[in-house]
């Protein structure tokens, strides 16, 4: 007698396999063209870093020394403009845009530009200018409220001076120092009473035993504010 084979019931193993197989009948040509697209990106992306952002990094970094050696110096016009054969800092800046190289030339060129007293192009380099050191950002605040201070931007330098410093309080002398600007800036430039008054009573009351915090006690008794804390 012929043996008789009886089917076996599907497992949920089976039904597995086969929602597996339609899946990739309907979307396998899908699936397959997003892999592709992942490592085209992938390594356009590892071609991109090596092979054309590193040497323009290197590229930046040598570009710079020259600029980087007269502002060591005070040759600040030079730094700024270069000399006619090494590129000055602002030319850096425009060549090596998005590298870390060209980031660093806009900090220089700005503060050389406010030491030369081309106010409008320091604003423009330093605002330009962004880094994850929270001491650097500080300091390039306050060179960036200075710079518009001396554009007559008042209500700006007052805003970057504040930025300053709160930028890094970890740092509590340059953090008191340009908090103090802050409140002599409210104070005697834009005369705004209340808000000089605010200031100087926080820096009292955050850096008291610095020297700023003894200037602030000093310009707060002249204003007959005895009190710092709330």
């Amino acid at each position: 007698m012929a043996e008789v084979k009886h089917a076996r019931p599907k497992g949920e193993t089976d039904h597995v396999v086969e929602r597996a197989k339609d899946f990739w009948t309907k979307y396998g040509r899908i699936v397959l063209i997003a892999c592709g697209a992942v490592i085209l990106l992938g390594g356009g992306w590892l071609a991109y870093k090596y092979f054309i952002k590193a040497p323009k990094e290197l590229k930046g970094a040598e570009a710079s020394w020259k600029a980087e050696d007269y502002f060591a110096n005070d040759s600040l016009a030079k730094a700024l403009n270069g000399d006619g054969q090494a590129a000055g800092f602002d030319k850096v800046a425009s060549q090596y845009s998005g590298t870390d190289a060209g980031n660093l030339a806009h900090y220089y060129a700005g503060a050389s530009a406010l030491k030369t007293g081309d106010f409008n192009k320091a604003i423009k380099h330093l605002k330009e200018f962004s880094t994850t050191s929270k001491p650097v950002q500080a300091r390039a605040y306050k060179l960036l409220a200075d710079a518009y201070a001396s554009a007559g931007k008042n209500a700006d330098a007052l805003d970057y001076y504040k930025k300053a410093a709160h930028e890094f309080e970890k740092d509590p002398i340059s953090s008191a120092e340009y908090l103090f600007y802050a409140a002599y800036f409210a104070d005697r430039v834009l005369n705004d009473k209340k808000q000089s008054v605010e200031l100087f009573k926080e820096l009292k009351k955050k850096y008291s035993n610095s020297q700023f915090g003894f200037e602030a006690e000093k310009y707060l008794a002249q204003s007959g504010e005895y009190k710092t804390e709330d």
